[in-house]
């Protein structure tokens, strides 16, 4: 099949999704064009490998500046500020010069929505990932931050109508989640033409996450990794250091606490004037860290979608405690592979109870590894999403499936 892959950035060990399935579409036999967006120098690591896996890729220049602009003018309208954030008429001039020698178009996120219209003659397929509008709901609620809950309040009305129109455009749209495929369900308007919605979760990169050993790893040591400029990261790396590590400090107050990823807001820097929190910033590869911690800890205040953060860290063989709503979108198989904790005393309680018990550190290890191999491979993902691209309209194809 020849897919015609457009996405408002480019896809990175940090966007793993597109990176992931353009990756394993490729594997599969399938050839790819991605035409994507990218401010000067970025990404060069992530744009190589995307080049050996796709017979062309097309970098279409923007910039923060640029977005901003967009942005900007966009606020006197209707029009969503995701959206405008990711317009792109250079893009859709791009994708409409190559669209006649592909089967499908696959449009990444509802940023990336707009480039849809343009090309409504061809068959096309939305990755909304996740429902952003149910997104923006929960941070206004619970963010961490006055400025940040303002942001998602502004843009969560006109969000909330541009995802319930989505199936003007889109006949076929994937989520991460049942739990995305059911909010953008109720937003459709009744009445009006209701697209089919799958669920393809997120993968785990099983050879850049091997299984760690339970033994060897540091003592009393617990991580959190994510991008720590995301808003319910860096909620989630607040709530810990600020709520849960005292409790477990006013047990153990030798317990060390990781925060590890790229741009972490200065609150989140300011973690680290306790000498027992190191805040790195990002780093060349996670799964080291992962592999040295006693736990990893995802204390997640809300979200949507599959937390790849929780995936990685049983993957890795880390036994996992998490918020509820960091494993809402894991299936029930999960229940025994992570232990979940609700408030913070239960969330220490676990932590604790955990540090000081190394058979049910390695029962976690092993059944964490488990689910993921079993539920949460990539390949999986990308052969589901070859039957959605067939359901939005492209030839039906043969394919052979190397086992």
């Amino acid at each position: 099949m020849r897919i015609l892959y457009l996405t408002p950035y480019v896809p990175s060990p940090v966007r793993v999704r597109p990176y992931q399935l353009i990756r394993h579409l490729a594997e599969l036999g399938h050839e790819l064009t991605l035409i994507c967006l990218a401010g000067k120098n970025e990404e060069p690591a992530a744009l190589d490998a995307l080049r050996r896996w796709c017979r062309e890729v097309v970098v279409v220049p923007t910039s923060r500046g640029h977005a901003a602009l967009q942005v900007m003018r966009a606020l006197p309208s209707a029009r969503p500020l995701q959206v405008a954030y990711g317009a792109s008429d250079a893009l859709v001039e791009a994708a409409l010069q190559r669209a006649d020698q592909h089967d499908v178009v696959h449009i990444e996120h509802l940023r990336g929505s707009s480039y849809g219209p343009p090309l409504h003659d061809y068959p096309l397929l939305l990755d909304a990932v996740d429902c952003i509008s149910l997104l923006f709901e929960r941070a206004f609620r619970q963010g961490a931050s006055v400025p940040g809950r303002v942001r998602a309040l502004l843009d969560l009305a006109r969000t909330r109508r541009a995802e319930g129109r989505l199936g003007d455009t889109f006949e076929q749209i994937v989520v991460t989640s049942a739990e995305d495929r059911w909010a953008l369900q109720q937003l459709q308007p009744a009445g009006t033409h209701t697209p089919t919605i799958d669920v393809i979760p997120n993968g785990v990169d099983l050879v850049a996450f091997p299984a760690g050993l339970i033994e060897g790893r540091d003592r009393a040591t617990v991580i959190l990794a994510g991008k720590m400029s995301y808003h319910a990261n860096e909620a989630a790396a607040l709530y810990l250091g600020r709520t849960i590590m005292p409790l477990i400090w006013r047990e153990r107050r030798d317990v060390r606490c990781l925060i590890v990823g790229r741009d972490p807001t200065a609150a989140v820097r300011a973690m680290a004037t306790d000498p027992r929190v190191l805040v790195t910033g990002g780093v060349p590869d996670i799964a080291p860290f992962l592999h040295q911690a006693t736990l990893a800890v995802v204390p997640l205040r809300y979200g949507v979608g599959i937390q790849n953060k929780v995936l990685e860290a049983m993957a890795s063989a880390t036994p996992v405690v998490a918020s509820p709503q960091a494993a809402r979108a894991l299936g029930a198989q999960s229940g025994a592979a992570l232990r979940l904790a609700a408030t913070p005393a239960a969330f220490a309680s676990s932590v604790l109870e955990l540090l000081d018990d190394p058979a049910q550190r390695a029962a976690l290890s092993a059944a964490g590894r488990r689910y993921v191999e079993t539920h949460h491979t990539w390949r999986h993902s990308a052969e589901q999403l070859i039957d959605c691209y067939v359901e939005a309209g492209a030839p039906r194809i043969e394919r052979e499936i190397q086992c």
